[in-house]
């Protein structure tokens, strides 16, 4: 079955994601994070939205793009996914604001990269 999105398409999708992530933590906490179970499911969410879409980015992509850490964060992924009960709230928010402010520089550094 043919991929409809196509690399560009799955970047654009991961870029969407984080995004929607810096919408919801714009002027808050962590404290306030914390607090709010329903901003942290909805971060979550999208976190696992950038895994599953960086799983299927193409391997040529992903060795080309080797600055960007595929592997990485397709595990966050699978342990948002899978072991849910395990995941701090420190953690994520560490993630959301130190980690996907340099994965979004590179991600859009690939995009420029792909072209359109």
């Amino acid at each position: 079955m043919p991929d409809k999105f196509g690399d560009k398409g799955r970047i654009e999708h991961i870029l969407k994601a984080i995004k929607t992530i810096e919408s919801y933590i714009q002027k808050i906490t962590f404290e306030q994070f914390q607090q709010d179970n329903m901003r942290l499911d909805a971060c979550i969410r999208q976190l696992g939205i950038i895994g599953e879409a960086a799983n299927r980015v193409s391997e040529e992509l992903k060795q080309t793009s080797s600055q960007v850490p595929w592997r990485q964060i397709i595990g966050l992924r699978n342990v948002l996914i899978h072991e849910y009960f395990g995941v701090d709230d420190k953690s994520i928010w560490d993630i959301i604001t130190v980690n996907l402010p340099v994965l979004k520089g590179g991600l859009e550094h690939v995009l420029s990269e792909i072209g359109s």
